[in-house]
């Protein structure tokens, strides 16, 4: 679990005296340097106006009137913008997308929250919050303050943690996604896993396991042992839940480890972050990969934890190729680096909304994307003749 609090201090003028308060963010960046109290008096032109200038909004007010007033600036961030006469394509409308996504979230994140010792948000109306935000962020010993925005992710990831996300590859039992461990939403990298034949092996490697999703499917479909790794406490945490939860906690092994634990496994599946790119939060390390350190880490070290005979499964969409962000033929050209040769391959078509959504900025990549599982051997088992 990462530390509640970073070292950094909010500062600001408040009844003629200089305050402040530990700052806690989910994102990147540091604390606001210019933060001015505000109520329910604030008009959401002036909110953000002043968010916009870079100036963070303290609240002094009612909770339900700042969750209110959050909406209204969302609103005006999200009021239509002029189209170019020739739309971007490619890279470029991904990074413009990505510029327009951090300039949405640094505006929203300016409406802040201050928290009492424990998680007790004092503000008028106010929930209680102390669950949501022990499980998000661990225990609080001093007062803190943080966004409005992550807050209410906190609260919405306890929501999802108690209900769970049902899974047909699970036959409908539900995975139970914990904050900052990315929930199985996109089935269809889950479905992939579920129905490629299996190759005979007394244990299957889960890199990057996240929510133990793909270790649940794949001991529900008959492998004794799974060995499921990851780097992060709440991932390590929520996938050990998870497999007690449907029942296969006998036969997965949760593991801290970078990539692969020690030995070889006649199955390795890995389910690595789609994007090259700079994850802004903790959540969107599931999505970006800074230089593919995972994926290359993967690709560069299966053949050497592969038994022979064995089979790895890279599970990654062309959604990289399609926005121009990986060259064509890049991803096959790593597995004849890495000593690897294709056995086979299982596509899906994704199914989620905004690959049909003509509105989202990079539907046309969206719309074409396709999810492919990559059955991969070592080239030193390949039959010779």
């Amino acid at each position: 679990m990462e530390p509640l609090l970073n070292r950094a201090l909010l500062e600001w003028d408040e009844d003629g005296a200089r305050r402040s308060a530990r700052w806690r963010s989910d994102g990147r960046t540091g604390a606001p340097r210019r933060v001015t109290v505000v109520d329910d008096s604030l008009k959401a032109d002036t909110a953000f106006r002043l968010a916009s200038e870079g100036t963070a909004l303290l609240w002094r007010g009612d909770y339900q009137n700042a969750r209110a007033l959050l909406q209204a600036m969302a609103r005006r961030v999200d009021r239509p913008k002029r189209r170019p006469k020739q739309a971007p394509e490619g890279a470029q409308a991904f990074h413009l997308y990505r510029q327009a996504r951090a300039q949405r979230a640094r505006l929203l994140g300016m409406l802040l929250i201050p928290v009492d010792a424990g998680h007790v948000v004092a503000l008028r109306r106010a929930p209680d919050v102390r669950e949501a935000c022990v499980r998000a962020f661990g225990p609080a010993d001093e007062p803190y303050v943080t966004s409005l925005r992550d807050l209410l992710g906190a609260i919405g990831a306890n929501e999802w943690r108690e209900k769970g996300v049902p899974v047909p590859a699970l036959g409908g039992d539900r995975i139970h996604p914990h904050y900052g461990v990315f929930s199985p939403v996109r089935g269809e990298y889950v479905d992939l896993v579920a129905e490629a034949p299996l190759p005979p092996a007394a244990t299957a490697f889960d890199i990057g396991t996240g929510t133990g999703v793909l270790a649940a499917v794949l001991a529900r479909r008959g492998v004794p042992e799974v060995v499921a790794t990851d780097v992060d406490p709440r991932a390590l945490a929520c996938a050990e839940e998870n497999a007690a939860r449907l029942k296969v906690a006998d036969r997965v092994r949760i593991e801290r480890a970078d990539l692969f634990p020690a030995g070889r496994a006649g199955l390795v599946v890995c389910n690595p972050p789609w994007l090259p790119g700079k994850a802004a939060t903790s959540l969107e390390g599931a999505v970006y990969d800074p230089d593919s350190r995972m994926l290359r880490g993967f690709l560069d070290g299966l053949a050497g934890r592969l038994e022979s005979g064995g089979e790895g499964w890279l599970v990654i969409s062309d959604l990289a190729e399609l926005l121009g962000l990986r060259a064509p033929g890049e991803l096959t050209g790593r597995f004849g680096a890495a000593g690897l040769c294709v056995l086979g391959r299982l596509d899906a078509r994704p199914r989620h909304p905004k690959a049909v959504d003509a509105g989202d900025a990079l539907h046309a990549a969206r719309a074409a994307e396709v999810t492919t599982l990559w059955r991969l051997g070592a080239v030193s088992d390949a039959p010779r003749g």
